[in-house]
């Protein structure tokens, strides 16, 4: 089979290569998919780099995303060959993959591959962050990088709640896509004053902030945060840390709390787990709330799916799909 691998972490235009690996033969609770697509997210990126949460054992594939077909399943028998799954693993850029069988979700057959392949890391971390938050009618959120695929879903998922949301972008042009999703407020960081613009239509501050970005732009909006209010920071997309005014901290009494899916998922209920994913697979196979693509490549045309994931002013989700 082919699989895309680094053997050293760094930029991926320079470390990942294609090559032919063995078929890969599942344990007795694994089952082995046939993988049909996957989408680039930042975590891959940081990954491959080094800088993600979880390190990489070199050599190492990329990707933790993907939807594709039981081709061989575990020795219950839990899901039938031909089951398409939405999982997640670490390494999905490849032709299959072995999964442990109760970490793959079976996909509704009125969900594309498209909408399937991106149905859990960033709906679930929009989902549960709203959860974790707290956050109901009438209260007030602003979050970073608000054009990004996760931001996208926050903003749609956050009005149905009747919350206030605010978002800052860097491109104009993103700008009425998310007012059309139902942002009340969009701030383009690049040339517009962020703290400024906030204080006019939040002068008393906003409950919560979702920060995708890290570095300087979370050190300033953190003077967006009302008295008591809490900064959840799940992403460092300027690779920065997060200068901080220890003045406003205190005498606001803020919170700042780092938050990871991953975390979540672990010390949360399987109850609560069921829930999420049943409200996100609801959602988008009802299109309550959308997910978009902006184009998609085979496996074999990697680089050019990684250039296109890095062109400024991106909408939609790049897809690396097989045949």
């Amino acid at each position: 089979m082919k699989q895309v691998i680094f053997e050293q972490t760094g930029l991926p235009k320079d470390v990942l290569r294609l090559v032919d690996a063995p078929m890969p033969e599942p344990k007795a609770h694994e089952v082995r998919i046939q993988v049909l697509a996957r989408n680039i997210n930042p975590s891959d990126i940081m990954f491959i780099q080094g800088r993600y949460g979880i390190q990489p054992k070199l050599p190492s594939s990329a990707g933790f995303e993907a939807v594709g077909i039981i081709e061989s399943t575990d020795s219950l028998q839990t899901y039938p060959v031909g089951t398409r799954v939405l999982f997640t693993a670490l390494g999905t850029w490849k032709e299959y993959v072995c999964a442990p069988v109760n970490s793959v979700v079976p996909v509704p057959a009125n969900m594309s591959n498209e909408i399937a392949c991106q149905a859990f890391i960033n709906p679930l971390t929009a989902y549960a962050m709203l959860e974790e938050s707290g956050l109901k009618e009438g209260d007030k959120l602003l979050i970073t990088a608000g054009a990004s695929a996760w931001g996208k879903l926050v903003i749609q998922m956050a009005k149905q709640k009747g919350i206030w949301v605010a978002a800052t972008v860097r491109q104009d042009s993103q700008k009425e896509l998310l007012y059309q999703m139902g942002a009340d407020l969009v701030i383009n960081t690049d040339n517009e004053k962020v703290g400024g613009i906030m204080r006019e239509n939040a002068p008393h501050g906003v409950k919560a902030i979702f920060d995708a970005v890290g570095g300087e732009l979370a050190g300033k909006i953190l003077s967006s945060l009302e008295i008591g209010g809490t900064m959840y920071v799940f992403g460092s997309l300027s690779l920065d840390n997060i200068p901080l005014n220890s003045g406003l901290l205190i005498f606001k009494n803020l919170t700042i709390k780092g938050f990871w899916l991953t975390s979540w998922m672990e010390n949360t209920s399987p109850l609560m787990q069921k829930t999420a994913i049943k409200t996100v697979f609801e959602h988008l196979s009802k299109e309550s709330i959308q997910v978009d693509v902006a184009s998609s490549y085979p496996l074999e045309k990697f680089q050019e799916a990684i250039q296109a994931y890095e062109t400024p002013g991106r909408n939609g989700k790049i897809l690396i799909v097989s045949d």
